[in-house]
């Protein structure tokens, strides 16, 4: 029995010196294995990034518009009569000078007639007083009438003459009057819904017959922060427009978004106190008539345009209060901390300084990043989006509220 029990004991010994040695030979590989990790650094990060661009960067403006015609007439009689015809269609584009309405103008036609008959009779009494006046001038002459005879004729010549002048001018105001019995188009446009009918009764205080708006060119009233008044206006000239304008117009089920040139024709000389904005007008070309009064869309103000900057991703951008940090890539593969002054931000880019345009600045992967990490640059972001949105290919949207610093 005793030696049963010296056997196990030496068995447990010898199990238990084998696990401590295993023991130590592992925690020592272990050791050399996180010694070796230590002398390597870090293991590498993996990112992504994208090449810093020198561009062309416009500083924009955007702003919602309302489509309304430059110039509306309201077509209206000027004398109270019958409308005998209508010559027009609702909706028709009409021509300055083309006929729109015909009225009832037989009263005003026959004025005319009385007047001209009336100038007539004038016509020939003062023929007959010439006449007289000429053979008692050839008597006074021969001392045959007296000198006051004479200028008694010759006073009634002058007023038969005096009252065919004063007749001739009858006439034509009652030409006048017959004119009004038709009605034409005081300038080029649309015609909208018409009042009347033929033998509708008209009067110069009643409603429209119809309304005219002009549509070619066409206007786009639109408001701004009274902030950017002076990048509106020129440095050299107050009051002399320097920014360059586009409508932006909304895609429809036939046709796609579509920028259209403008200009801005009007600057309101008040800002409003309530809102803090400006009223402006363009002025957009419409040959084809592709807005419509009263429709809604989008303006985009360049104000100036910033030379050769450097443009990054504004999603690589790191905000420590309100200074700006990104992470590049340098030489050696190791991510490095740059202290950044941002100069202008428009939608997806910023503009930058602090950064040197083909540096690689990290977009994704940047949260697990400590100045002097090694990087393993996964999938560089394409440089062609930054081209085209920093030189202004319309991928580019300022806010309003952005400052126009650098212009």
């Amino acid at each position: 029995m005793k030696k049963a029990s010296v056997v196990w004991w030496l068995v447990a010994v010898a199990v238990g010196a084998g696990g401590f040695f295993w023991w130590r030979s592992h925690s020592a590989a272990a050791a050399r294995a996180a010694q070796a990790q230590a002398s390597r650094g870090p293991a590498p990060q993996a990112v992504t990034v994208f090449t810093a661009q020198q561009r062309d960067m416009p500083v924009t403006l955007d702003a919602s518009g309302t489509v309304v015609p430059l110039t509306t007439v309201e077509v209206r009689p000027q004398l109270s009569s019958t409308v005998s015809r209508v010559a027009i269609k609702e909706g028709q584009f009409v021509k300055q000078g083309d006929l729109l309405f015909t009225f009832d103008d037989r009263s005003d036609q026959a004025n005319v007639d009385k007047a001209q008959a009336t100038v007539l009779h004038d016509r020939a009494t003062l023929a007959d007083l010439g006449r007289q006046l000429k053979r008692n001038q050839e008597l006074k002459a021969q001392n045959f009438i007296s000198q006051g005879a004479l200028d008694t004729l010759q006073s009634q010549y002058d007023a038969q003459k005096a009252l065919l002048a004063s007749d001739e001018a009858a006439v034509r105001g009652a030409q006048v009057s017959a004119g009004y019995g038709s009605l034409r188009a005081p300038m080029a446009g649309r015609t909208g819904a018409i009042a009347v009918h033929p033998g509708s009764l008209v009067s110069p205080t009643g409603d429209a017959l119809v309304t005219i708006s002009q549509l070619d060119p066409i206007g786009v009233s639109f408001t701004v922060p009274e902030a950017q008044l002076p990048a509106l206006l020129s440095e050299g000239s107050a009051g002399v427009i320097g920014a360059s304008l586009k409508v932006v117009r909304p895609a429809t089920v036939t046709a796609a978004r579509e920028m259209i040139d403008a200009k801005v024709a009007f600057i309101d000389n008040t800002v409003d106190p309530t809102s803090g904005t400006i009223k402006l007008k363009a002025e957009v070309a419409n040959a084809r008539q592709l807005l419509w009064p009263g429709q809604y869309v989008s303006v985009r103000l360049t104000l100036a345009t910033l030379k050769g900057v450097t443009v990054v991703p504004q999603s690589a951008l790191i905000l420590r209060g309100a200074d700006r940090q990104a992470y590049i890539v340098d030489a050696d593969g190791k991510a490095q901390l740059r202290d950044l002054k941002l100069r202008y931000a428009s939608g997806e880019f910023a503009v930058v300084e602090g950064i040197q345009p083909g540096d690689q600045v990290v977009m994704e992967g940047k949260q697990n990043l400590r100045p002097g990490t090694p990087v393993k640059i996964a999938a560089p972001a394409k440089a062609g989006a930054a081209s085209d949105a920093a030189s202004g290919a319309g991928n580019a949207t300022v806010p309003a509220s952005a400052p126009a610093s650098g212009a």
